[in-house]
């Protein structure tokens, strides 16, 4: 939460996914784990892509504090990075929604205790903080005087494998739940255990 090297909040967030990857398997849904591998891998890679591409185009600096504003500059980077943030965070109809709710409705569809649900949604939140932070000190924040290269979005050879990975952030999350499960999840939960990924 408090890292301001780009690449390095890319690399933790993976980490936070792989805990949630351990959490599935520790309650026995393997399957659900490895879904969420796929998944993850696609808007992890698109991620990195982006990351990529805004640190060509801020000459080479990683420092989030000298990005500040770069929506002006990369407006189709800044869509798809956004796109690859809130299937991180798990929004519905996303790739990352898909998995990721999926495993939190079967751990509290399970009976264990109110600890460790309220430590995954708690592990839930912050993810959707680092994001949201991350996306408002690269786009949103004022500019933090580095110097940037707009030109970078007229490079087919770095915004075309970004475009791709964008169109495969929005459809892999059902194309693979219709590959990986040929039979619908039917989950009884009540109401607010049901809202809670969304509220967290």
């Amino acid at each position: 939460i408090f890292e301001y090297d780009l690449k390095k909040i890319i690399a933790l967030s993976t980490l936070s996914q792989l805990g949630m990857m351990m959490f599935s398997i520790s309650l026995g849904l393997y399957e659900l784990a490895f879904f969420h591998l796929l998944t993850h891998a696609l808007f992890k890679a698109l991620l990195f892509l982006c990351a990529g591409v805004l640190i060509h185009g801020a000459g080479n600096t990683q420092d989030i504090r000298s990005f500040g504003g770069l929506s002006l500059n990369y407006p189709l980077v800044t869509v798809c990075m956004n796109l690859a943030n809130l299937s991180l965070c798990g929004v519905p109809f996303l790739a990352g929604f898909y998995s990721k709710d999926l495993i939190v409705e079967l751990a509290c569809q399970y009976s264990w205790g109110i600890f460790v649900l309220l430590m995954m949604f708690i592990c839930l939140s912050l993810t959707v903080l680092y994001s949201v932070r991350l996306t408002y000190l690269s786009f949103v924040g004022s500019y933090g005087g580095g110097t940037s290269i707009s030109v970078c979005e007229s490079d087919y050879s770095l915004v075309g494998p970004v475009v791709i990975l964008s169109f495969t952030s929005l459809v892999s999350g059902p194309i693979l739940s219709w590959l990986n499960f040929p039979a619908p999840v039917l989950i009884f939960l009540p109401a607010f255990l049901k809202w809670g990924a969304l509220f967290f």
